[in-house]
């Protein structure tokens, strides 16, 4: 199968793609969500701590489950909390109220503003798919498959990884590489033979800690230095840029 004209390695015979930050623009609505999310619990429950920034977000949450995220973030502040369940009020103080809270006002915002996407990216996307590679998105969120409906580009998917099905499997979250392992067999290739497209640098972890063929950066936040160190092979700022690229 040809991948000329894609940017991608000769040996390249499948596509695995993060979702927020890649093809979506939602990692700034996770951003938001996350900052409000964890300034209110600051503010009730350690309020001489700083408030939550990029650098937060970019370190210790982006890419993540949603609760791997609260006690790594909980954790560089030094603060250990109860695991908790999903019946907790949003407002208790424990891991999956944290997390609930933050989910609760990531689907408001979507529900709001819907879904924006990368032109860019969808379009590379397209192109993979006309070249006849088989393409899956694998991704942390639990809203995975309301985000590809709602961005339009369902049809160029052929499987998903999300939390979902990640919780329903047993799979460790990013940086540990299980789901985009998980993406490469529902595709049916090895991974040597696929190529991961991550904006996170626990993605970006990922796909090198799988032994993934090829792994491409996507410089969102001004981070590519970052990325190249986390493993990727080659940072762009959209993957638009790869069209006409040789690898």
């Amino acid at each position: 199968m040809p991948v000329s004209g894609l940017g991608l390695p000769e040996s390249v015979r499948a596509c695995l793609f993060d979702l927020d930050g890649v093809l979506t623009r939602t990692a700034t609505v996770h951003m938001a969500a996350w900052k409000r999310t964890f300034d209110e619990f600051l503010a009730r429950f350690d309020p001489g701590q700083p408030e939550f920034s990029q650098s937060d977000y970019n370190s210790f949450v982006d890419g993540k489950h949603r609760a791997d995220g609260v006690r790594g973030f909980l954790a560089s502040r030094g603060i250990t909390l109860p695991e908790g369940g999903p019946a907790d009020p949003p407002d208790a103080s424990t891991v999956q109220a944290i997390a609930t809270r933050k989910n609760e006002l990531v689907l408001r915002e979507l529900e709001e503003h819907g879904v924006e996407v990368y032109p860019g990216s969808v379009r590379y996307l397209r192109a993979v798919r006309e070249a006849g590679l088989p393409t899956a998105v694998v991704t942390a969120s639990a809203n995975g498959e309301q985000v590809i409906a709602a961005g339009g580009f369902a049809d160029l998917i052929d499987a998903r990884v999300d939390g979902v099905v990640a919780a329903r499997d047993g799979l460790r979250g990013k940086p540990e590489p299980d789901t985009f392992l998980a993406g490469a067999r529902l595709l049916g290739v090895e991974p040597s033979a696929a190529v991961v497209f991550e904006d996170a640098l626990s993605g970006v972890a990922a796909g090198r800690a799988g032994g993934f063929g090829y792994v491409v950066g996507v410089d969102r936040v001004r981070q590519s230095d970052a990325l190249a160190e986390a493993g990727a092979d080659i940072v762009v700022d959209d993957l638009e840029l790869l069209l006409g690229e040789q690898a």
